[in-house]
């Protein structure tokens, strides 16, 4: 699912050790929608997504979620847990354009071999 909304509160980062001795976090976030009612959504990144998208108030978002539910001690409890966020502009309300990403490796330089000198005038290397 996705929601369009500006960051109006970002939360401590909470975290720590599970009974299985793996550490976690989790950042929370209060987002409210640009929708003609605005509504307010408390969701969170969990692990590595918390140090991926960093978030600060006022940033214009369209944030990807799921919604997560389970029950403990008779009662349920549900999560927004966002997987994905693209910073949008501010102005025009469409995705920020982001950094060009270059994975490509580097262009080989030519070595430059002076130990042979070419004393005819042709294209053979040899």
């Amino acid at each position: 699912m996705e929601v369009k909304g500006k960051i109006i509160q970002k939360f401590d980062l909470q975290s720590g050790t599970s009974k299985a001795g793996n550490p976690w976090k989790k950042q929370n976030y209060l987002l409210e929608t640009l929708d003609s009612f605005p509504r307010k959504i408390y969701f969170d990144f969990f692990g590595d997504r918390a140090d991926q998208y960093p978030l600060e108030v006022g940033d214009m978002i369209t944030l990807s979620f799921d919604i997560e539910c389970r029950e403990y001690q008779g009662r349920y409890y549900t999560d927004i847990r966002g997987w994905k966020a693209e910073k949008m502009d501010a102005s025009t309300g469409t995705p920020a354009p982001q950094p060009p990403v270059n994975d490509a490796p580097p262009a080989p330089v030519p070595a430059q071999d002076n130990t042979f000198e070419q004393t005819q005038e042709d294209d053979l290397p040899f």
